[in-house]
């Protein structure tokens, strides 16, 4: 088994087509209805994603709409590499961690 670059160490021409082949995947997986690897592949696209965009681009106390969840707002406490760290607005308050990717600027 071959084990591959860290998103951090590719280019921005491999995460895309890193990006690319993950999508494919996940649309084949979709189309045969194999859900889990669908949601796998959909959240390596998004990871892949992250290290795309600029962390300094988001700013801790500000509050950011979350992709693909219309109306669900994610609060950042702080950013760490390509994750920003805090809390769903409206939700139970529990810290959690999502790529910078989900989060629209």
């Amino acid at each position: 088994m071959e084990i591959g670059k860290r998103y951090s160490e590719m280019t921005e021409v491999e995460l895309r087509q890193e990006i690319g082949r993950l999508k494919e995947r996940a649309r084949k997986a979709e189309q045969l209805g194999v859900v889990n690897e669908f949601a796998v592949l959909e959240r390596k696209a998004l990871m892949a994603e992250a290290y795309l965009m600029n962390p300094a681009d988001f700013t801790p106390g500000e509050r950011y709409e979350i992709k693909g969840d219309p109306g669900a707002y994610f609060k950042v406490d702080y950013m760490n590499g390509v994750f920003a760290w805090g809390y769903r607005v409206g939700g139970d308050e529990k810290e959690e961690g999502l790529p910078i990717s989900m989060l629209k600027l």
